[in-house]
């Protein structure tokens, strides 16, 4: 009885952990212009202007494969934060870590790439 617990209980914890992950050198993109064509194609080109004027739609990151992936609340206001300091016109990468949720990342933490 021990073990089938013990069983049940590290097989609920394994899938939780197994979402926590990183997004290295991804393009920050407003939910707003992120179904956009032409955004879709070259999020580098999205100008830091637009990202600042569309902050209240939410902020997510586009992965490799094309996918938009949503930040929760937390995420759009460190996201934000960094927009509003930077020195960038446009090319808007992060490095994100947190936990994917579905379509949403839960995010602990996420840096500007400056470079």
């Amino acid at each position: 009885m021990k073990k089938l617990m013990l069983s049940l209980l590290a097989s609920m914890w394994i899938p939780a952990a197994a979402l926590a992950a990183n997004w290295e050198n991804v393009s920050l993109v407003d939910q707003m212009c992120a179904a956009k064509a032409n955004v879709k194609a070259d999020p580098d080109k999205h100008p830091v202007s637009c990202l600042l004027k569309c902050a209240n739609s939410g902020y997510g990151v586009l992965t490799a494969d094309g996918k938009y992936l949503k930040f929760d609340k937390a995420g759009n206001e460190m996201a934000l934060a960094a927009l509003k300091k930077t020195g960038k016109k446009d090319h808007v990468r992060v490095d994100v870590a947190g936990e994917q949720k579905g379509d949403e990342i839960s995010v602990s933490s996420l840096k500007l790439n400056e470079s």
